[in-house]
């Protein structure tokens, strides 16, 4: 019979695997998979606390898989400084919210960039606004991650508005990842959610993560993308609604 220890870790450790595989298949979405699953095992702190590590070690990662990185952060140093702000502020509430509303806000997230992929919302940002929207839209995203643990929105349709290269977009999205991750950490942290001793859990979701983005980036030209992102987008609709359903019964 499997004890509760070891079937904890094989959950914990498939969801980070899965994670992984769909990072390894688009470039993003390893913290939102593993909020997502972990969501509904745990408090939502306790989850953020746990992906802190293997978020970071991927996302740098990608950030430094190109030669893009000094013009991204001279340009979008803006947005990076409204991530941080935005998530140490809200940070708390992940932490001081008794997890209800913190799991309903982590669920309309999902749902919100769900709905959004599946839509294929566009939006084009003109250069000329990018001063004011770039600060604002880091802000933002930074309220969101800090409340939910959840880096994408609204960064990622912001940063796929700026008509960036295909390589410069996936750097882009490593740097917005990283600065976030490690913004959540200082969060966490501040609250008292998140300690050196709570390293142990991360460290050990690391490998499993780098397994699923090995097995995601081998097999992303066998399976159509827009095939799979749809289905990719109708999973986390459904994980979405069921984590908001989950206050109310």
């Amino acid at each position: 019979m499997i004890s509760s220890f070891a079937l904890h870790v094989t959950i914990i450790a498939s969801t980070f695997v899965l994670a992984g595989f769909v990072k390894g298949m688009t470039g993003m979405g390893l913290p939102t998979v593993a909020m997502g699953v972990l969501g509904t095992l745990m408090l939502p702190a306790q989850a953020a606390a746990m992906l802190l590590v293997p978020s970071f070690v991927t996302n740098v990662w990608q950030l430094f898989a190109g030669a893009s990185v000094g013009p991204l952060l001279r340009r979008l140093w803006p947005m990076m400084v409204g991530i941080v702000a935005g998530t140490v502020a809200a940070a708390s509430f992940i932490v001081g919210g008794g997890g209800v509303w913190a799991v309903v806000g982590l669920g309309a997230a999902l749902s919100l960039y769900a709905a959004a992929g599946l839509l294929a919302w566009r939006i084009a940002v003109p250069s000329r606004h990018e001063p004011w929207l770039s600060p604002t839209i880091g802000a933002l995203t930074g309220l969101i991650t800090g409340g939910t643990g959840v880096f994408v929105v609204p960064a990622v349709p912001y940063l796929q508005g700026l008509a960036l290269k295909k390589e410069d977009l996936v750097q882009a999205l490593g740097l917005s990842f990283t600065v976030s991750t490690i913004a959540l950490a200082i969060g966490l942290a501040r609250e008292h959610a998140f300690a050196v001793h709570d390293l142990g859990d991360s460290l050990l979701a690391v490998v499993p993560a780098l397994l699923g983005m090995w097995i995601g980036q081998s097999v992303r030209g066998r399976i159509g993308p827009a095939t799979f992102r749809r289905w990719f987008f109708v999973c986390l609709l459904c994980l979405g609604i069921q984590l908001m359903a989950r206050a109310f019964v």
